[in-house]
């Protein structure tokens, strides 16, 4: 019997198998991927983007969607037909591998969303059992042992902090952010220093950057990139199995007792542990609690309350862009614009709280990046000439060596809160299973109206900052299609023990020795990408399940 066994190894996981295993506890970790390293990453567009080289091929996993329809019907949709994944990076790290590392920390208005801005019709908003202040000293201890490089700007919507800088001075920045600070200032607009997970110098045991511009989606080969696995899981003591995927978690009426795993040939194992902690991912921690029922728990696992996966979340917003061409700029601009690698690193968080018609609106973030290098979709956007039409041949090839060599694009993506409601969780299907003979995940999908009119809003705030740059086709989309890189919800926590899974520690209500450490824990999401959030949480747990392995 092991002291703790972790289930997922990402930004949930990592941090408790760091501080757990180097503190003299038996940590073993169970990941379904593969463990990959530096030397394993590379830039193949193709390899990446076209095939299933960190996520598992939809054709052995999927899940089921259904999806509201405009005149309030369910639409279902089975993942492997229409080829709509929701996995993220099945390895060894998880996700935190594929970031692109913008980091903000929630504010401390974000705990306290129902206080603050009173209950929205439609919506299961509610405060954090915990403030800001609790979490802060850990959104710190994030910031030294990931690294997280950048440059403190004051500004109105600026959190608390007990560091006074980054420890990691900011990543180095294209000529063209002078332009967007310059419109920010004409526009009466704070321009922020984007805070990056991606090391600027050599530190931690760890490589700086070196501008490949290939961040998203794809591995960091130089290590700078804070992923679980570089940051924290190579650096501890814990033991590591890999092709381990957990199917069920067996308990009595108060602790869980076994876990069972097997591997993709189907050899089963089963692990034994005084602490069971699960973090994988918010979707698949949902379905493996829903899958687990016994007569203690007939609905799943540590579900009496019927709350296991409820109040499924995603960042609301969306995303945009604007092209910023020759023909319109001196060649000393020119020169800037087309420095390779460099980062752009500019957000603006003015409005991360509004007003509009006498009513306070909880508002959000706007990351300003350029597009990513990814050749393939730079050149598929410009198949068509102004009038729809396809080209070909020559006039193709003008068009495609114009655009990339004679302009750049400077895309946005904004982050808002996207409100749990109870149309919008996680449950299983009752005919499809998986290759590993176990029912699939149903994600039943919702976006509440409010999400969709404050991403409106910020996003028309962004393009007429690329306006005032002096962009050209300027152009935005904000909907309510979820990013699969940003979920959180199923597994709440919270005081009471009817409406939530998990208590103020994450620990289930009805489970002494079960803890869920992922995103899952977050009734709501706060208007940032998650993974600080996450990190820092972790961390936290990491001391409370410290406490009580002293204890036991």
């Amino acid at each position: 019997m092991v002291d703790v066994c972790i289930i997922g190894s990402g930004a949930g996981a990592a941090p408790i198998a760091y501080e757990l295993s180097n503190a003299g506890f038996e940590v073993l970790v169970l990941e379904k991927g593969k463990n990959y390293t530096e030397a394993d990453f590379n830039k193949d567009e193709i390899a990446v983007c076209r095939r299933e080289m960190f996520t598992p091929a939809l054709k052995d996993e999927f899940h089921i969607i259904n999806e509201y329809q405009a005149d309030g019907r369910l639409k279902r949709f089975d993942g492997r037909e229409y080829n709509w994944s929701f996995w993220n990076g099945s390895m060894v790290g998880g996700s935190s591998n594929l970031m692109s590392g913008y980091f903000h920390r929630m504010k401390p208005k974000d705990f306290k969303l129902r206080s603050n801005y009173g209950g929205i019709k439609g919506t299961n908003v509610v405060d954090w059992p915990i403030s800001y202040e609790e979490l802060e000293p850990y959104y710190d201890k994030v910031e030294k042992l990931v690294g997280i490089s950048g440059e403190i700007v004051a500004h109105s919507q600026q959190e608390p902090r007990s560091s006074v800088t980054f420890p990691y001075p900011p990543l180095q920045t294209n000529g063209a952010t002078k332009w967007f600070d310059t419109a920010c200032r004409r526009l009466g607009f704070e321009s922020i220093p984007t805070p990056r997970a991606i090391l600027s110098q050599n530190a931690l045991l760890r490589n700086g950057c070196y501008y490949s511009n290939f961040c998203g989606s794809y591995g960091c080969s130089s290590g700078a990139k804070g992923s679980a696995r570089a940051a924290l899981l190579q650096k501890c003591k814990a033991k590591i199995i890999t092709d381990a995927f957990v199917y069920r978690l067996e308990s009595d009426a108060k602790r869980v007792t076994k876990l069972y795993y097997k591997t993709r040939l189907g050899i089963k194992h089963v692990v034994q542990a005084k602490i069971f902690v699960l973090a994988a991912q918010a979707i698949e921690s949902s379905r493996l609690l829903l899958n687990s029922k016994n007569r203690f728990f007939p609905n799943g696992l540590a579900n009496n309350s019927g709350q296991v996966g409820k109040n499924l979340i995603f960042s609301g917003g969306g995303s945009g862009s604007g092209r910023f061409v020759f023909e319109k700029l001196t060649q000393a601009q020119q020169k800037e614009l087309m420095e390779p690698g460099l980062f752009f690193n500019r957000s603006l968080q003015q409005w991360y709280e509004y007003e509009e018609e006498a009513q306070k609106y909880k508002g959000g973030t706007i990351d300003f990046l350029f597009e990513h290098q990814n050749i393939i979709p730079r050149v598929m956007r410009e198949l068509y000439d102004e009038d729809g039409k396809l080209l070909w041949g020559e006039a193709l090839a003008k068009k495609v060596h114009k655009q990339l060599t004679r302009s750049r694009v400077l895309t946005f993506e904004v982050f808002n809160d996207w409100l749990p409601t109870d149309k919008c969780f996680v449950s299983v299907d009752s005919e499809a299973k998986d290759s590993y003979g176990v029912p699939v995940g149903v994600i039943n999908l919702y976006g509440h109206p409010q999400d969709l009119k404050v991403g409106e809003y910020l996003a028309k705030k962004a393009t007429s900052v690329l306006r005032e740059m002096g962009a050209v086709d300027v152009e935005y989309d904000i909907s309510s299609s979820p990013p699969p890189n940003l979920v959180a919800g199923g597994c709440r926590f919270g005081n009471d023990a009817k409406s939530s899974v998990l208590d103020k520690n994450c620990r289930a209500h009805e489970l002494q020795n079960l803890y869920v450490s992922d995103a899952s824990f977050m009734p709501t999401g706060g208007s940032v990408p998650y993974t600080w959030t996450i990190y820092a949480n972790s961390f936290r747990v990491a001391d409370i399940i410290k406490k009580e392995l002293i204890s036991l």
